[in-house]
C-alpha cells in the first residue's frame, strides 16, 4: 500500500540515499544485516503485530540518550533487557550510543515498512485517530462487552 511521504513532488525514495551520510548508509547497512544475517525477513516483520520493533526501537534510542547523559557513549553498561523489551533478553545486545541508535533507526524503518504493507480498514470502529492503520496487524480491535 502506497502511504503518504515527507517527500517533494518531483522526489522519489531513493533519491533520499543520494545524502550519502555515514549515518544513512549505516542504518540501511544495519537493516540489510537484520534481514540477511538474522533472518528477520518481511514475513517475520508482519508477524510483529503489537509495536514490538517500535518498542525495542525505542529502548535502544533511550538506552544511547542515558549513556550520554551519564558521559559515556559505552552503552553496554546497561546490559540487562529493560523493562518493556518485546523479546527474549538475549536478544538485548546494547554496545555504544552510536550503534545502539543506529540498531534503533533500522527498527523504525522495519516497523514502518510492516505498517506500509498492511491492508488499510476503518479505524473509527476501534477507536483509532484515522491514521488508516491499527496496532493489532490491521485488524480492527472489537470491544468485549
Amino acid at each position: 500500500m502506497q502511504q503518504d511521504t515527507d517527500l517533494g513532488p518531483h522526489e522519489k525514495p531513493g533519491d533520499l540515499l543520494a545524502w550519502g551520510s555515514q549515518a544513512v548508509l549505516d542504518v540501511a547497512a544495519e537493516r540489510r544485516r537484520q534481514i540477511e544475517t538474522e533472518g528477520w525477513t518481511t514475513e517475520h516483520d508482519d508477524k510483529h503485530t503489537a509495536g514490538d520493533m517500535a518498542r525495542a526501537a525505542g529502548l535502544y534510542a533511550s538506552n544511547a540518550g542515558t549513556a550520554m547523559h551519564f558521559g559515556t557513549t559505552d552503552s553496554s553498561i546497561c546490559d540487562t533487557a529493560p523493562y518493556g523489551w518485546p523479546w527474549a533478553p538475549e536478544w538485548w545486545k546494547p554496545t555504544n550510543a552510536r550503534r545502539d541508535l543506529v540498531k534503533a533507526a533500522a527498527l523504525i524503518l522495519a516497523e514502518i515498512e510492516r505498517m506500509d504493507r498492511m491492508p488499510p480498514y476503518d479505524d473509527s470502529l476501534s477507536g483509532g485517530d484515522g491514521d488508516g492503520f491499527s496496532a493489532w496487524g490491521g485488524e480492527p480491535r472489537r470491544d468485549e462487552s
